[in-house]
């Protein structure tokens, strides 16, 4: 290599990994806006009488309309880049936390839940974002990096949304954290103006803008038919359908086992960001060279599953802290595991279109999921969510075991490995 194309070489090293951290910057801080609103959503809509399974139907709009527009996103993404999609769907997610602050009834918090999944692109690009500027090498490890934005976000920001809404359940301040989840997408949308780099080569965006525009039923089905790319997405499915169920359920759980609040509940949620961003942040790129996404895979199924079987029994703080420990663990591990998988199946042309399908798939989830968990809870009870869930963990890290080691770990294999010239 001449020492011209060493200097190019080690300048677009450096682009990259500028354009790594600042991608995490912006993710980190359009999250704790996010995160801010999760403990709230529960007791704003039981605020307005919402029975528990309304309450699952408020936390289900916004991924069900998300799920609709994600391929979308994806698509454009691919064809004009990720720069331009971000800026968008962050503007969108300002208008939805105002709404948001300023909803007089049961139906302007739906609307604004609504609008706010339809503007909801910017994580399906910003994984996007990460496959363009990343290596099979070190792909779950970007993809890590990503899922410790995710984690930070859910510490500062439930923790803020529960101080700015305190403690009791009954008279919450619902406006603050709304108005500040609003100003954070706003710093947000700033920083990709100004400071975020386009990733996608203009080659790669024309390619896309040539191709024939597909229907979204069309890029499901050619997504599916890249070999092993329906296995990982229905993993990733029933993994989110379960962490989903428990995310929705969860703060009427606490309130009726503990008589928390918004505040209480977003202490535990910040609790659970902790364990995310340094699983995700610092163990599951090596653990991933070290044992296989497959087998992280296998392990975070069953973690999943044993925390989730934890909840129900826990009776005090430190017995719901262990569960909620191994929650955390299983869906932090498996969760990057599979998306890093996905990824490493498809052409970097396909990147943006193939995870706006692997989003809309788990943001479907996250519909079916509060909706599944919400109905047990109210029939049932409000420890069937989680016996339910656990039992769904099992059948996926069966799943896990018998279909997918030998069969993506070869396809990964053949990736990675470059035999010497001659052989």
């Amino acid at each position: 290599m001449s020492p011209t194309q060493t200097r190019d070489k080690t300048k677009s090293d450096r682009s990259k990994r500028s354009g790594l951290l600042t991608l995490f910057l912006i993710v980190f801080i359009d999250l704790v806006g996010f995160g801010v609103v999760i403990p709230l959503l529960p007791f704003y809509g039981e605020h307005f009488a919402a029975t528990p399974f309304t309450v699952a139907m408020l936390m289900a709009i916004y991924s069900l309309t998300q799920f609709i527009a994600a391929p979308f996103w994806g698509g454009l993404s691919d064809r004009i880049g990720r720069r331009p999609v971000l800026i968008l769907s962050l503007g969108g997610a300002v208008l939805s936390y105002v709404g948001l602050a300023f909803a007089g009834s049961l139906l302007m918090l739906f609307a604004a839940r609504a609008f706010g999944g339809l503007m909801a692109g910017n994580i399906s690009t910003a994984f996007a974002y990460i496959a363009d500027v990343t290596t099979a090498e070190n792909r779950a490890r970007g993809m890590g990096l990503i899922g410790a934005a995710f984690g930070l976000g859910f510490i500062a920001g439930p923790a803020l949304g529960g101080i700015l809404a305190g403690p009791d359940p009954v008279n919450a301040d619902f406006q603050s954290p709304a108005l500040a989840a609003a100003g954070l997408s706003c710093l947000a949308l700033i920083m990709t103006a100004i400071f975020l780099k386009e990733s996608l080569p203009a080659e790669a965006r024309a390619h896309a803008r040539a191709q024939p525009k597909k229907s979204r039923w069309a890029q499901f089905q050619d997504a599916l038919t890249i070999p092993n790319i329906a296995l990982l997405i229905g993993l990733s499915f029933l993994a989110t359908f379960v962490f989903s169920g428990m995310e929705t359920t969860f703060a009427m759980w606490s309130r009726r086992q503990f008589g928390w609040g918004p505040q209480q509940n977003g202490y535990l949620f910040a609790y659970i960001g902790v364990m995310a961003a340094l699983l995700q942040g610092g163990l599951v790129g090596r653990l991933a060279k070290r044992f296989g996404e497959a087998n992280l895979i296998i392990q975070g199924a069953f973690a999943l599953a044993l925390g989730m079987a934890i909840i129900p029994f826990s009776t005090s703080l430190p017995v719901l802290l262990v569960a909620m420990t191994i929650v955390a663990y299983g869906f932090s591990v498996i969760n990057p595991s599979l998306n890093s998988l996905i990824s490493l199946q498809v052409t970097n042309v396909h990147q943006g279109s193939t995870m706006g399908v692997t989003r809309s798939a788990t943001t479907m989830a996250r519909v079916i999921g509060p909706l599944w968990a919400g109905f047990l809870f109210a029939s049932l009870g409000k420890a069937w969510p989680y016996y339910g869930g656990a039992v769904i963990m099992v059948v996926v890290g069966v799943i896990a075991i018998v279909s997918m080691k030998a069969n993506i770990e070869a396809k990964r294999a053949a990736v990675n490995v470059n035999p010497p010239q001659g052989e």
